[in-house]
């Protein structure tokens, strides 16, 4: 059995962090055009994100993408979501392929939050081509405390 392997992916994913970088830059330092918005020739799932009062609410745009070919992980501050698709035709022939044509696909973002979340309610739905990803904040309750002793 032979596996494909997109040599782009891990290119895809450094320019994502390179991207992330020059936002946060951006928005820290207050100019009007985030990195993002350029074009980096590379395939970007876009995302949305709103903070409401007690969660997050991530949306990403992945168009062709069935729930079961997206994985949504999250640590630390980052939620991260990578999507892999390929489609085969499958044609009834006595002949040999001259040609065989597949669509595949992968997408990945990591985004990053600005405070903890509880990684145990984080809940993600699927609906028309869009990934809705709720993260709960973490509460004063959920938050662990540790003595530290001072020598």
């Amino acid at each position: 059995m032979t596996t494909r392997i997109n040599p782009f992916t891990e290119l895809e994913r450094f320019f994502n962090q390179l991207s992330e970088q020059f936002d946060d830059t951006s928005r820290e330092l207050g100019t009007a055009e985030p990195f993002s918005r350029l074009s980096l020739g590379v395939s970007r799932m876009a995302v949305d994100i709103v903070e409401h009062d007690e969660t997050f609410v991530v949306t990403a745009d992945l168009p062709g993408f069935d729930s079961d070919e997206v994985d949504v992980q999250v640590t630390d501050h980052t939620l991260r979501i990578d999507a892999d698709h390929e489609e085969t035709t499958e044609a009834e022939s006595e002949g040999r392929y001259l040609r065989r044509e597949r669509r595949r696909e992968s997408v990945s973002r990591s985004v990053r939050l600005p405070s903890d979340v509880d990684a145990d309610g984080v809940t993600a739905t699927m609906n028309n081509g869009a990934l809705t990803v709720t993260l709960p904040k973490e509460t004063a309750e959920d938050a662990h405390e540790i003595d530290i002793e001072v020598e």
